[in-house]
């Protein structure tokens, strides 16, 4: 106790005769000055340490001249107290006053590792990511399916607190899959067991801590969800055969699922919208889908004609009007879609070899496209 009264007093007193006078100017410039660092690096603080075990790495990784003298300064600041705990990039030649204002004023972690949990079509692929301090990018350490053996380094990013965590949503993922995503990460609090209505949750990137609740995670979802259809919904054209944002959002499902490409999305809509006018059925596989799986499997093969024959409420071959719910998670484009679609006269689409899709006004064109591409499917299995 008598060796740390002592030292603090010592340190009061340089500080008193550095910044009086001449000598004073000279130290205040020392510490504003630019440092030694020639690259960024990276500093993780952990929770519960000190200045002085900080201001020692630094001037072990060459940010700092002199660990001492960044003590005093950081004390003169009235800042000695105020050590966040964090991963915190350092830039090159940082002067003293700039590291003490970066360990000090808390906030989003500026570099460091992250966690990625991205909820897919199938699968869920977890990635572990670093940011490299001298080119300020995200370099992949790892990665491997949620199904997989974690490799054993896994749990030692877990534990560290400053860690980011986020799971990204890709679009048409569904409700099912995505609450099987959220159970699968243990460090979650409370189990759902309840799955969201389909189409309810938003395709995105959400950020999450060690023990929050799961189902504070689908509530983010699902709010973002309804403010988007709600601002879609105020967006929407004229004469459009919706009588609700609900069922427009059933129609940007299918649209979700029917194309990868954001550039036929409001062509997409436009055949449906002129199917849905004319009376004509939907006739769309992924809804027939699923009818089958419910979102909780992929069905990995064509259809069956038993299943297009089998009569469910998703089976648009034999059933008018849309079907009674979502059959995914549609992303805003898609949504956007559904409510603004191209001014097009087509009503058929058939996939065209390219990822994208060759459409028809009439029946005898349509047939015409579906040949070419039994042509190109003939081909690419021969």
């Amino acid at each position: 106790m008598w060796r740390s009264a002592a030292s603090n007093i010592i340190s009061l007193l340089v500080v008193v005769m550095l910044l009086s006078g001449g000598i004073g100017l000279t130290a205040k410039s020392f510490y504003i000055s630019a440092g030694p660092l020639e690259t960024a690096i990276c500093i993780r603080i952990p929770s519960g340490s000190s200045f002085r075990t900080v201001s020692e790495e630094l001037e072990k990784k060459g940010a700092l001249q002199s660990a001492w003298f960044f003590r005093v300064g950081v004390r003169y600041q009235e800042k000695d107290t105020k050590l966040k705990a964090g991963s915190f990039l350092i830039p090159a030649f940082s002067t003293m006053q700039d590291i003490s204002n970066i360990v000090t004023q808390g906030g989003a972690n500026t570099c460091g590792t992250e966690i990625i949990y991205g909820v897919g079509i199938v699968s869920t692929t977890i990635r572990v990511r670093e940011l490299d301090p001298k080119t300020s990018k995200l370099e992949e350490k790892f990665a491997f399916k949620s199904s997989d053996k974690r490799p054993a380094e896994f749990n030692s990013f877990v534990d560290d607190k400053t860690t980011r965590h986020r799971i990204v949503i890709a679009e048409g993922a569904t409700s099912w899959r995505i609450v099987q995503a959220l159970n699968e990460i243990s460090y979650l609090t409370g189990e759902i067991n309840e799955i969201p209505q389909e189409g309810s949750l938003a395709p995105d990137s959400y950020e999450f801590g060690q023990k929050d609740f799961r189902s504070t995670i689908l509530k983010q979802m699902s709010l973002k969800q309804e403010d988007i259809l709600q601002r879609a919904w105020q967006s929407k054209l004229d004469d459009l055969p919706f009588k609700t944002a609900e069922e427009a959002l059933i129609l940007a499902s299918i649209i979700e699922k029917e194309t990868g490409l954001k550039s036929e999305r409001r062509i997409i809509s436009s055949v449906f919208i002129n199917r849905l006018k004319k009376g004509m059925p939907l006739q769309t596989d992924p809804s027939v889908i699923y009818g089958i799986t419910k979102g909780k499997e992929i069905l990995g093969r064509g259809l069956r004609q038993s299943e297009l024959r089998k009569d469910t409420p998703w089976n648009t071959y034999l059933r008018g009007g849309l079907p009674p719910t979502p059959i995914a998670n549609p992303g805003e484009e898609s949504i956007y879609a559904a409510l603004n679609p191209e001014n097009t006269d087509f009503i058929f689409f058939v996939a065209d070899g390219t990822g994208g899709h060759a459409f028809a006004t009439n029946l005898t064109d349509h047939n015409k496209n579906v040949s070419k591409w039994r042509a190109i499917e003939k081909n690419s299995k021969d």
